[in-house]
């Protein structure tokens, strides 16, 4: 049996696998070898190893590795793609890790491959006799983009562990709420024609116009009437992103499209947005009839929480959370994998090592000052949920 790497050597070969995960055929790879390296570091901790292909993707693959036997237990889960990068804005190669100031730079060290590097090194000096409840690693697919890993994940297993930790970088403080996200196009179809005969065409643009006077209301609408002050930014908020149209100056405009995101609060369903989206758009749609159509981007992300449950403070995994990290829980804005976890019946929160601050940026970096803390948190998690 080969000898398994020290942190810094495990980061390493994590770093130089690409697996970028992207909307973009041109950036987009599969991730196997990443798959398959974890695979055989945690076979040799002996571990039983299950890697299965998500559907409907290209080259995309899941792992769940699980020691010991039993209900209940510990997950601790993570995605193994990254963002693609900006080579012109990176000082290093970002699938090498350089480790310099005290830090480790290279594109997925906190977003999120370090994590499994951390967990590989708490696991090295685990006894399976000892376990009394099981320890389950989780590798996702494309979290970055479609979240398929995580959907598939939480369709097709049957484990239940009692608490499930998602590594996201959170500066090590336990997320037990975020927002929902999901993108929508909408389109306006016009009749182009000669500009200097407009009554003769139909301009997309202009009636674009009255689209995002709608819009502009319905964010006003969430401003006033929706709050949820565990957010730094309490409402949901609609994002006008991307808008194309027409072809020339001297033509009528006879498409145009534009592309906005919306981000929920817990307790809002997607339904809901859509009905107010609807709502907002319906008089234009009545003035235009047939012009205006607006279609879901890619499948959304449903808003996450997780309530503290009903039962001793030793026994909610919030408080054991805040007392392990010695951070008081919070929520975020940004979406994760947290709500499919979540459906496997598990409290769930989002808790690792690194700052979002670093996640997808250039020259994005894992600290060493976070080496002994995130590994006390895990031998402290895997004490409690697996030994005790």
């Amino acid at each position: 049996m080969t000898s398994l790497p020290n942190f810094t050597d495990s980061l390493s070969q994590l770093i130089a696998c690409s697996s970028i995960s992207s909307t973009l055929p041109s950036w987009d790879q599969g991730n196997l070898e990443v798959i398959q390296l974890l695979a055989t570091w945690f076979e040799q901790l002996g571990f039983t190893i299950d890697i299965q292909a998500v559907p409907d993707t290209s080259n995309k693959f899941n792992l769940l590795a699980k020691l010991g036997n039993g209900e209940g237990g510990l997950l601790l889960a993570g995605h193994s793609d990254t963002v693609p990068f900006d080579e012109n804005r990176w000082q290093s190669n970002p699938h090498q890790v350089l480790n310099q100031d005290d830090k480790f730079f290279g594109l997925g060290t906190c977003d999120m491959k370090g994590f499994f590097a951390f967990i590989l090194q708490v696991t090295k000096g685990l006894n399976v006799k000892q376990l009394k409840k099981p320890l389950y690693i989780l590798a996702t697919a494309d979290e970055e983009t479609t979240m398929a890993g995580a959907r598939f994940f939480a369709k097709n297993q049957h484990i239940k562990p009692d608490v499930a930790i998602i590594g996201e970088p959170t500066n090590l403080v336990p997320v037990v709420m975020h927002k929902g996200h999901m993108s929508h196009r909408i389109s306006v179809e016009g009749k182009s024609g000669h500009s200097s005969k407009p009554n003769l065409g139909v301009n997309a643009i202009e009636i674009m116009y009255k689209v995002i006077g709608q819009l502009i209301k319905l964010k006003e609408t969430f401003d006033t009437n929706y709050k949820n002050d565990a957010f730094d930014v309490p409402a949901p908020t609609l994002n006008l992103g991307a808008i194309s149209g027409g072809d020339n100056a001297n033509r009528i405009c006879g498409h145009c499209h534009l592309d906005i995101d919306l981000r929920s609060l817990p307790g809002m369903s997607d339904a809901e947005l859509i009905n107010w989206l609807s709502d907002a758009l319906k008089p234009l749609a009545e003035q235009y009839p047939g012009r205006i159509t607006f279609e879901e981007m890619h499948p959304s992300s449903p808003s996450f929480e997780q309530k503290k449950q009903e039962q001793s403070i030793s026994e909610c995994f919030i408080s054991v959370a805040e007392e392990i990290s010695g951070h008081s829980c919070c929520a975020v804005n940004y979406a994760t994998e947290a709500p499919y976890i979540q459906q496997l019946g598990c409290q769930t929160i989002v808790m690792g090592p690194g700052s979002i601050d670093q996640a997808h940026q250039p020259n994005e970096f894992l600290a060493h000052s976070e080496i002994d803390k995130t590994e006390k948190i895990l031998l402290s998690m895997i004490q409690r949920y697996c030994l005790s």
